[in-house]
């Protein structure tokens, strides 16, 4: 039987994905990580997730984190409602290693879990970007109406008692125009992964791009084939490795090909973390030409081996991982975003003084860190009882 330190709280974590799920991306590594560091406190943390079909466990435990893995993209969303319930009667598995939760951590990834209807113990929000310009770029057009009803309307009423957490300023001004004030929402950035490697990378020796992701359309991984067919006369060495899987890939792949530059463009697939290492390090420049992001994690890995960015101004927590001017540039639209990967690539002085720039930003962040002051909310958050009734009146659209 495990043991735990008196007076620690059962943290549930609930995110329709993991890290090994094929599409697990930034969200999904905080998460976990800030999980990690929750055990490390002396707190027990178990992570809900969709099950998916790559070979993975219902149950895991990974860093004293255990991970229970029900139901589906969509039916997870019931299923967490009817766990939580059989646990907080003693029942199920929710409450038969840790027992029942003390807090749950709702993790609103476009849709969020509406926690606060159904559960007994206080729940914290956690929202890493706000996805109004995703809805229209995945779904029909009434589809993303509704998600975006759901994200806009319903979810800020259904949380209005309740503590939300987010990874940037960005996403904390555009939770305030949905109506969660600022002083409700608390900012607890990323920590920069280990991006320590082995033996020295060197870089390539011709001009090498590289874009790390999920490959999905709001991602705008065809920014940077554009990129590369627009300097290929310029830079005839020119090439562009993209890592990551995706249903999207596909259409990428043909992207290229429609633009005469698959032989420059290399899809690597899904990369394990030495092999991301290799890459971020060997390449010149780093690209995150995504639509929005909540933080922007794979800038702050690129950063912590050397390697400067190119982001879109305006795409949420870029422009706080990324330091414009600095680290990395941030462009204004695509023609601007080739234009500012031209100038990185071509200016060898100003490429190797963002490299250092961004090696030292990357190190002010720290999971430690993050992990404490997510700490703090979770031992506030347990002494907060949670109310008795909750009013469901404004269920309705």
């Amino acid at each position: 039987m495990d043991t735990f330190v008196a007076g620690n709280r059962h943290v549930l974590f609930l995110n329709w994905r993991d890290t090994r799920n094929p599409q697990g991306g930034g969200s999904e590594v905080y998460v976990e990580r800030i999980a990690g560091e929750l055990v490390r406190r002396g707190h027990r943390a178990t992570l809900l997730c969709a099950k998916h079909a790559f070979g993975a466990a219902e149950e895991r435990t990974a860093d004293g984190v255990r991970v229970l893995r029900r139901g589906g993209r969509h039916t997870l969303y019931l299923r967490a409602a009817l766990l939580y319930l059989l646990g907080f009667v003693g029942l199920g598995p929710l409450s038969r290693r840790h027992g029942r939760p003390d807090v749950i951590v709702d993790v609103g990834n476009g849709l969020p879990f509406l926690a606060p209807l159904w559960a007994r113990c206080p729940v914290i929000a956690l929202v890493h970007h706000v996805h109004r310009e995703q809805w229209p770029v995945v779904l029909t057009p009434r589809l993303a109406r509704f998600g975006w009803w759901i994200e806009s309307s319903l979810a800020p009423r259904v949380y209005r008692n309740c503590r939300y957490v987010t990874v940037s300023a960005a996403t904390r001004d555009e939770l305030a125009v949905l109506g969660v004030g600022p002083e409700r929402v608390s900012i607890i950035h990323n920590g920069t992964p280990d991006m320590t490697v082995t033996a020295p990378v060197a870089r390539t020796a011709h001009p090498s791009l590289v874009v790390l992701g999920r490959l999905v359309p709001h991602k705008q991984v065809e920014v940077a084939i554009d990129a590369v067919a627009a300097l290929a006369g310029e830079l005839p060495g020119i090439t562009l490795t993209v890592a990551g899987q995706g249903w999207w890939e596909p259409a990428l792949k043909d992207y290229a090909a429609g633009l005469g530059v698959a032989g420059r463009v290399r899809f690597a697939g899904f990369v394990d973390e030495p092999e991301k290492r290799r890459l971020l390090s060997e390449a010149w420049v780093a690209l995150t030409p995504s639509l929005k992001e909540g933080w922007g994690l794979t800038i702050v890995e690129a950063a912590a081996v050397g390697t400067p960015n190119v982001a879109f101004a305006g795409a949420g927590g870029v422009e706080e991982s990324l330091v414009d001017g600095r680290t990395g540039l941030l462009a204004n639209d695509w023609s601007d975003y080739t234009e500012k990967v031209r100038r990185l690539l071509t200016d060898d002085a100003l490429r190797l003084a963002m490299g250092v720039a961004a090696r030292a930003h990357a190190a002010r962040f720290t999971w430690p860190a993050a992990g404490e002051r997510f700490a703090a909310l979770v031992e506030g958050a347990a002494h907060v009882p949670a109310p008795a009734e909750v009013d469901r009146t404004y269920l309705v659209p």
